[in-house]
């Protein structure tokens, strides 16, 4: 895709609604996960534990919060962006918006796996660096944890869900909306990699609301360190065009951070910060 020139109002325009759109899906999923809990405990009797509320989340924020809103702006652009256009008095746009998909290609499965080994090992990096930091200035930063962890810490069988559910649900929905319509609106007004920096920073910043607990400056440093994967599924993405490697990357990514836990857990009473406070 060629970089367009575009006004400073198409710009604008453009980071809004990536924010917009970005925040839209999770907020939608969530208030969806709100009613259905709702109706299941008003209208059916029904308690919900951690598993069956991590189910309704899984399938309002990721399944249909993120992925329908994503599915739906792809498919009602064509009729809504002329409408805006022209309330905002700016000239029609002839250039289509879709979101590449295909089955993977060999060269996408080589970067779904060097992807994969760049999003853990930045992801790592960043844990230990805080680490030392921590070390060697004596001083103790009190980052967050992310919820899904926490219910994982509490209810250790949920994380057998949600290991699979990273790769089949989480990756997929959360990559349709963040690189495939929030990157894919900044990618048409800026260059690459500025398209691929902001739409990390979205995603990773949506994402200090996923955290418990923490300070400002810890769950801040959080959130840093979550943009360093964020980086990788962006690269992914514009590199081959494929909506399927970040997912991949994305979901195995998780994955192996609920499996982590979920060993550790099991085997150990040590919980690595990575695990709980780096999930994409």
């Amino acid at each position: 895709m060629n970089v367009v020139r575009r006004s400073p109002l198409a710009s604008v325009i453009a980071v809004v609604s990536a924010i917009g759109l970005g925040a839209g899906g999770l907020l939608l999923g969530f208030l969806l996960t709100f009613l259905g809990g709702g109706i299941l405990i008003i209208g059916f009797g029904v308690e919900i534990g951690a598993s069956l509320g991590l189910v309704l989340s899984l399938v309002f924020v990721q399944g249909v919060g993120c992925a329908g809103v994503a599915l739906a702006y792809a498919h009602l652009r064509p009729e809504i962006q002329p409408v805006v256009r022209d309330l905002l008095g700016m000239a029609p746009d002839a250039s289509r918006f879709s979101i590449g998909v295909s089955v993977p290609t060999l060269r996408d499965v080589l970067v779904v796996i060097g992807g994969y080994v760049l999003a853990f090992g930045g992801a790592l990096a960043g844990a230990f660096a805080l680490s030392a930091y921590q070390v060697a200035t004596g001083t103790e930063i009190d980052t967050g944890t992310n919820q899904a962890a926490e219910v994982g810490m509490s209810n250790p069988e949920t994380l057998l869900l949600l290991i699979p559910a990273s790769i089949l649900l989480i990756g997929p929905g959360e990559e349709l909306l963040f690189r495939g319509v929030v990157q894919g609106r900044l990618r048409e007004v800026f260059h690459p990699v500025v398209a691929i920096l902001l739409a990390s920073t979205v995603f990773a910043a949506l994402h200090w609301f996923a955290l418990t607990g923490g300070s400002a400056t810890g769950n801040l440093v959080s959130v840093a360190i979550l943009v360093v994967p964020s980086l990788v599924f962006g690269a992914s993405y514009e590199y081959t065009g494929n909506i399927v490697v970040p997912a991949l990357i994305h979901g195995v990514y998780n994955a192996t951070l609920f499996t982590l836990l979920y060993v550790t857990i099991a085997y150990s009473d040590a919980l690595p910060a990575i695990v709980t406070g780096a999930l994409a």
